[in-house]
């Protein structure tokens, strides 16, 4: 991508450019914001390092840009542009986290800056910033980017300070200290020193005060003079003034005023890396300097679509539509899907349509929103329309309707039309609240996989952290690893635990359910090792947690494993976690051996048998959460139904279809093992968040019978127990999948439930 690098002068904007260029982008301008007042030493910004450009220093940073473009003739393509906004600075009006367009916000100024930059140069597509954890200013550059339609780039997000600092000394980066503002940096001492002089000194401060050793907490600020990116000349400061701004103080707060420099010509390029020799001093011709003064003309948000558009649907009648939704009040499950396949639909974007907007007319009719959505599973019947159906998704669901986070979101394609559906198909979790933390990076960096777009990496709402599907995807490129599906589980993983440790917590100690789709283009070989590798990944990192001392009391999660057709980006494997984050540490973590029988029991003839525990998994959080997943499989079926017979199990053949009417004795026991699950633990019916049934196409029974026979179960059970209320929209849904179970190497079930309980 062709890139405009926001630059302070300080060493994390010009370490980002080098990452940039690693990673194959090409830098074409640079960017930066200037104080409109040089008479004052810093302006109080929430946003932009000022201290380096005022009053001296503004041009101190202006050799510096020269420096980096003109007489450096810098790795800078062809002809670089260095674009300067004079900060009209009126503040920060708009001080939440999340940000919103809000005029005469320091903001607004970058915007200005960076339209003109797109005014100008019409190629740039991507913004390169140096945030390392400050998510105040990441989601403002990112909501600069997405009104402009640009890629945020932020390759030293969420980085170990300690390994990024000495990165930037090994790799070439002089920097020195222009600001100092942390107890334990004192201005005579420490102002002026470089970074590399500075590293020790600063990490004894992080073990005694806990400063940041990057400087992240302003403990200090830094001028670049020096690095790989000079090619021709060096900033040399040949004398500055030190202004103390509160002497005596216990953290002395102290900046440098530049008084004589010049630029010092470099006798050989520096190459970024062993593979890049190239000379880049006879590249091109050298670059301009522009000033934009005052506010450019804004054009207008071309990218940026109307929330108020609207497909043109066509008439649905209502026995089409299949709606679903758990008991809950406080936090429940929707989900629908259409019967029959629209043969006069365009495609999956216009059934998501009408899927959606019944979905929002169901939030509506409950007194919610999009913003009371926490989590979306988006089935589709062709992945080779993700890019339309995106594009119906987001006309929907929008960061202005969720103004508190939109909701995490897993894609899967299903072979829905096999089962007479649909081409979309929606499931949402909802809740009656606005406590949820949502993570929501759309800057790429090295981190974990960006989220361009309306949904984000997770969503942790009482405790419970819904994490949105990952992929096999290497965060700083957003390309799949190209080795095999075992090395896409071990990066899917990867970039699941990156997500976790954001919340503090890991999915080898804190993961109650994963959800592992495996694509049918995955050979049986290669799903072994799928699972080999997800073993192994855990307990290493589960033995890791532990070394580290951790106080969490550890999970041992239960698992799925999907077969699918497809799934984004032609993936092998996608990784879905549902993880317990506790506010208390202590919190008990139980399991169950040898459940009960229960009176239920004898009204549909059912007897506890020791067959009965292969077919459940359950992850229990005593009082909390009940995780239970149920694998029916061809033998289970077997016994089930010679058990009602009357016949041994082995003169029973089920392995070609299931008939109607064993499907029937087969859903009732389903609906007996859940509920006997679910109740000895404390739980009732009404703790489910949701219950999916997974079948696979190439069975007999029709998917409208399916549905048919567990509805009529769940009404037989409540007529038989007191304790269980059915209301008129069933609990379930049904999951149409190529084959699901509880190992990737036999995905064969013929029936899979999986069930999500919590108490409040």
């Amino acid at each position: 991508m062709k890139v405009v690098a926001l630059v302070s002068g300080g060493k994390d904007s010009c370490y980002a450019m080098m990452k940039c260029i690693q990673y194959g982008h090409e830098i074409v301008a640079l960017a930066n914001l200037m104080p409109a007042d040089d008479s004052v030493d810093e302006l109080d910004s929430f946003m932009y390092q000022t201290v380096s450009w005022a009053p001296n220093n503004c041009q101190l940073c202006r050799m510096h840009g020269i420096a980096v473009i003109q007489k450096a003739n810098t790795r800078i393509h062809k002809a670089s542009s260095f674009l300067e906004d004079v900060i009209g600075f009126g503040g920060s009006w708009h001080q939440t986290l999340n940000y919103k367009t809000t005029p005469g916000d320091e903001v607004e100024d970058m915007f200005v800056l960076l339209n003109e930059v797109k005014r100008q140069i019409p190629s740039i597509t991507a913004v390169s910033s140096g945030a390392i954890a400050s998510d105040y200013q990441r989601l403002r550059v990112e909501s600069v980017c997405s009104r402009l339609g640009l890629v945020s780039l932020a390759y030293l997000w969420k980085q170990d300070q300690s390994l990024l600092l000495q990165e930037m000394i090994t790799n070439g980066i002089l920097a020195i200290t222009v600001k100092v503002a942390a107890i334990g940096l004192e201005p005579s001492k420490h102002l002026g020193k470089e970074i590399a002089f500075l590293n020790t000194h600063l990490h004894k401060l992080k073990e005694l005060y806990g400063i940041n050793v990057c400087g992240e907490g302003g403990e200090y600020e830094t001028l670049t003079l020096d690095c790989p990116l000079f090619v021709n000349a060096r900033i040399v400061l040949d004398e500055f003034q030190i202004v103390l701004h509160s002497p005596g103080s216990i953290a002395s707060v102290g900046v440098i005023h530049p008084l004589t420099f010049h630029l010092e010509n470099k006798e050989t390029a520096i190459s970024l890396s062993n593979n890049d020799k190239t000379n880049y001093s006879s590249l091109g011709k050298n670059g301009s300097v522009f000033e934009v003064q005052g506010d450019c003309p804004q054009r207008s948000e071309a990218t940026c679509q109307s929330n108020a558009e609207r497909t043109n649907l066509a008439e649905v009648s209502d026995d089409r539509i299949y709606i679903s939704r758990t008991k809950k009040d406080n936090i429940f499950s929707i989900c629908c899907w259409l019967q029959d396949s629209c043969k006069n639909s365009a495609g999956s974007h216009e059934d998501l349509a009408i899927v959606l907007k019944h979905i929002e007319s169901q939030l509506t009719g409950y007194g919610f929103g999009w913003e009371h959505v926490l989590y979306i599973h988006l089935y589709i019947a062709d992945m080779n329309e993700f890019a339309t159906v995106n594009e119906t998704y987001v006309r929907f669901i929008t960061q202005d309707k969720c103004p508190f986070g939109v909701p995490s979101r897993s894609t899967i394609e299903l072979p829905m039309l096999q089962a007479s559906l649909g081409r979309a198909y929606i499931e949402v979790l909802v809740a009656n609240d606005n406590s949820k933390n949502v993570l929501h990076v759309q800057s790429i960096s090295s981190w974990a996989p960006s989220c361009i777009g309306p949904y984000s990496q997770a969503t942790l709402h009482k405790e419970i952290l819904h994490m949105a599907g990952q992929l096999g995807l290497d965060p700083a490129t957003m390309t799949l690893c190209n080795e095999c599906p075992s090395a896409e589980m071990e990066q899917a993983l990867e970039n699941s635990e990156a997500v976790a440790n954001v919340f503090n917590c890991s999915i080898s100690i804190s993961a109650i359910v994963f959800t592992i789709y495996c694509s049918r283009n995955t050979p049986l070989p290669e799903r072994l090792k799928i699972q080999e590798k997800q073993d192994s990944f855990l307990e290493q990192m589960r033995l890791l947690q532990l070394e580290k001392g951790s106080k969490c009391k550890v999970l041992y999660p239960i698992f799925l494993y999907v077969l699918v057709p497809d799934l984004p980006k032609r993936a092998f494997v996608e990784v879905k976690p549902i993880l317990f984050v506790p506010e208390d540490t202590e919190t008990a973590v139980t399991s169950v051996q040898n459940p009960t029988s229960f009176t239920v029991a004898n009204c549909w003839g059912f007897q506890h048998a020791q067959w009965h525990d292969s077919c459940i998994q359950k992850c229990v959080v005593s009082g909390k959460i009940c995780a239970v997943i149920l694998s029916i499989t061809e033998d289970h079926v077997a016994k089930i139904c010679s058990e009602s017979l009357g016949v041994n199990a082995k003169d029973v053949d089920y392995h070609n279809s299931v008939a109607k009417g064993d499907m029937e004795r087969v859903s009732r026991f389903c609906v007996y093992l859940l509920d006997k699950g679910i109740m000895e633990n404390g739980f009732s019916w009404e703790d489910t968040m949701n219950l999916r049934i997974y079948f696979p196409t190439n069975s007999s029974i029709k998917l409208e019978t399916l549905s048919l026979l567990f509805k009529n179960a769940m009404n037989e059970l409540a007529e038989m127990d007191q304790r269980v209320q059915i209301g008129k929209e069933p609990i379930f849904n049904i999951v149409p999948v190529l084959g699901s179970g509880s190992s990737a190497a036999s995905m064969n079930n013929i029936i899979t439930c999986e069930l999500f309980a919590r108490k409040f």
